[in-house]
């Protein structure tokens, strides 16, 4: 079962299909699902055109997938990978919800960014058979996958989504448990002095990007990318990193907080640091 089909889990539910595995795609809002189902049909069709996939292995995937809105459908589930909104309280809620109704053999993986993992498992009576399994945005597309142990997490957990991953056709990446973990450590911090940059007036949104893409070799610039990501997690994943090591390095832009403040939350709602239709 993926829990949350928001973008990341509608992607981590059709990978998952597409790799031969029966999955539950759960969240409480049915427009959101249908919107996930939409989305997944979308990108099975342009997968028709670029790998020259047939109607009969669209159909064969789709017969994988089944939505629900009752959480209860987990019982018969092996792993479960979660994908909510980047809150701990929202997390762990979920967590406990969860430890209650699936079977002792059951794994619980997180799809967070930056949330510790240690603490998502220590709400559980197994946090043995809890992990991170942290994928990239767009998930059909992104081959990395980090995957973070807590403190408790067995080498058996460990092992499993290892070799789930390599069934995925993604590359792993083992992580120790530190807020941000390797990915965002790095990426949010450089978005975070991109959105300074603005902030500060040394130059345009348009004119930093593409130094960094022109000058940096990168192929997105920060602010396109911040907006690609949504301003509102940007904000989430600065604000553990700087709670978790107390350092102002990790302190968020107020410009940063402004816009989440404004509901200009990047390309899912049009407005960010850039438009769009």
């Amino acid at each position: 079962m993926v829990v949350g089909a928001g973008q990341m889990g509608a992607g981590i539910a059709q990978v998952c299909a597409q790799s031969g595995f029966e999955v539950v795609l759960h969240d409480v809002n049915p427009n959101v699902l249908e919107k996930a189902f939409n989305r997944i049909n979308e990108g099975l069709t342009k997968s028709m055109t670029k790998y020259k996939m047939t109607d009969q292995d669209k159909n064969a995937i789709f017969s994988r997938l089944r939505p629900s809105t009752n959480l209860a459908e987990s019982a018969s589930c092996d792993l479960i990978i979660e994908a909510v909104v980047e809150d701990i309280a929202v997390k762990t809620d979920l967590f406990i919800k969860l430890d209650k109704i699936i079977s002792a053999h059951t794994i619980l993986a997180s799809n967070t960014s930056s949330i510790p993992i240690t603490e998502m498992a220590a709400v559980t009576t197994r946090p043995d058979k809890v992990i991170g399994m942290h994928f990239m945005n767009p998930v059909p597309i992104m081959k990395l996958v980090e995957i973070i142990r807590g403190l408790q997490t067995s080498d058996h957990t460990n092992e499993t989504i290892h070799t789930l991953a390599d069934q995925l056709g993604k590359t792993s990446v083992e992580v120790n448990d530190f807020p941000g973990f390797v990915s965002n450590r790095i990426l949010m911090p450089m978005i975070n002095e991109a959105i300074y940059t603005v902030y500060e007036g040394v130059a345009k949104p348009r004119d930093i990007d593409t130094v960094m893409e022109l000058g940096m070799n990168h192929p997105m610039g920060p602010l396109t990318l911040a907006d690609f990501i949504g301003l509102d997690t940007c904000l989430s994943i600065m604000e553990v990193l700087h709670e978790g090591f107390g350092d102002s390095k990790y302190r968020p832009c107020p410009l940063l907080r402004q816009h989440v403040k404004a509901g200009w939350l990047g390309k899912k709602t049009g407005r960010g640091f850039f438009e769009y239709k």
